[in-house]
């Protein structure tokens, strides 16, 4: 039995100028899989074993190839848009023949040269296929504790929730709404810090360090701003939530700690305005 999308091992059973038929496992002729002739191994002849992986060329027939592709049906991946059409896009797999994902497996607007997460399926028609549905071939229960470092892909934003993140390319993550400080998209690449592994094995996620450490950050990060604007910020700690992230993209808590942080050493003074440098 052939299984498209998979690398298996067939026969030659017949050597022609423009390549090699391998047995399609039918015992009809018509049925069997031309490898073209720029695959074939040189010294190849009839009986042989090749390893080779099956799809379908641009008419639709089914053909071999020794190249590897990015991934096989079943997997994973993380490709490149190459063309965007009103029926859908096509990603870069590694084959001459670009991978389909169709407008309706769509879960959000793709954009030609970004790469997404995606899962590789057989369709209706039996064609190879692609779909950023992925959630629900991540896994849980991984190898993770509270604290540590990993990277991720975003697989789907939420407005209401968050960006949700495959860790590692296989596990379910979610940076929680109000922990996204910056611009995060539709599969971005980021490395974040896991704040909580919950009950269900998911994890909870942070672009944020520990609170020490990204006080020294946020300290810098004013102190720019406030040289930015000629000495002087229109913030304190009677600003709104919203003015500070809108301006610093941090939390309120993050800026109090910060401006603390500052005033501490010296470096600026706090009033009804806002802050300056001292």
């Amino acid at each position: 039995m052939i299984n498209i999308g998979k690398f298996q091992e067939l026969k030659i059973v017949n050597i022609e100028p423009i390549g090699a038929y391998l047995d399609g496992g039918t015992e009809n002729r018509s049925d069997n899989i031309l490898l073209p002739k720029n695959q074939l191994p040189v010294d190849a002849k009839k009986g042989d074993l090749l390893e080779v992986f099956i799809y379908r060329d641009s008419e639709d027939r089914l053909i071999a190839t020794r190249k590897t592709p990015l991934a096989e049906v079943g997997e994973l991946a993380y490709l490149k848009v190459i063309q965007t059409t009103k029926i859908g896009a096509f990603l870069d797999w590694g084959l001459e023949k670009d991978l389909f994902l169709p407008f309706g497996e769509q879960k959000y607007k793709v954009q030609e040269g970004r790469k997404y997460l995606v899962f590789l399926y057989i369709d209706k028609s039996g064609r190879i296929s692609a779909t950023t549905d992925v959630e629900k071939h991540l896994k849980v229960d991984g190898p993770y504790q509270k604290g540590d470092r990993v990277n991720g892909i975003v697989y789907l934003m939420k407005r209401d929730m968050g960006a949700f993140v495959a860790v590692d390319g296989e596990y379910i993550g979610l940076i929680p709404q109000n922990e996204i400080f910056c611009e995060i998209r539709n599969g971005d690449e980021i490395d974040a810090r896991i704040t909580e592994v919950r009950e269900d094995g998911k994890l909870n996620l942070s672009t944020r360090k520990i609170a020490y450490k990204q006080m020294n950050v946020d300290a810098e990060r004013i102190l720019e701003e406030i040289k930015k604007n000629e000495g002087c910020l229109p913030l304190n700690d009677k600003s709104s939530p919203e003015r500070i992230k809108y301006h610093l993209k941090i939390s309120k808590s993050a800026f109090k700690r910060a401006v603390g942080r500052l005033l501490k050493e010296n470096k600026i003074e706090q009033t009804e305005d806002g802050l300056k440098l001292k």
